[in-house]
């Protein structure tokens, strides 16, 4: 019997939202964010000319690039991601298990997840601020990674 979990013909699908998702490290949810953004992975193209055959390039898969992944986040009294961005500048990159998890239309239940392992982080921006404006402070944090897996 065929896999009843993809699309089918004359089916519609209701796609998940975007602004449903917060973060693991670990194990242990992080927080909720306002933005994640950057996720992706490139395969770089090795390309060749094959003996005898020099007006056909023949390509290969080459070293894989992650994408840095960037996370918004509402400024509050707690430290944990800027401490963990210190003992990357102090040089000594403390590597963890962090977890995208996006979640279900109510926000409760975990439809995807993506799993960035051995990530740190390698850029922190503070919140803009402005005494004119009347938003909540935001900071982002930049994590690396070494590895990319989908649940």
């Amino acid at each position: 019997m065929a896999d009843q979990t993809g699309a089918q013909p004359g089916t519609f699908v209701e796609p998940y939202r975007s602004y449903n998702f917060k973060m693991e490290i670990d194990g242990i949810t992080a927080g909720h964010f306002v933005e994640c953004s950057g996720l992706g992975a490139k395969v770089e193209v090795i390309k060749y000319r094959e003996a005898g055959q020099s007006q056909i390039v023949q390509t290969l898969p080459g070293p894989v690039d992650y994408a840095t992944v960037t996370l918004r986040y509402g400024v509050t009294v707690s430290r944990e991601l800027w401490d963990w961005f210190l003992r990357s500048v102090e040089g000594q990159a403390d590597r963890k298990n962090v977890s995208i998890i996006m979640l279900d239309s109510a926000g409760v239940g975990e439809v995807m997840r993506w799993n960035l392992l051995d990530a740190w982080p390698c850029e922190w921006r503070g919140a803009p601020l402005d005494a004119l404006a009347r938003t909540v402070a935001i900071e982002s944090v930049h994590l690396a990674f070494n590895r990319l897996e989908r649940g």
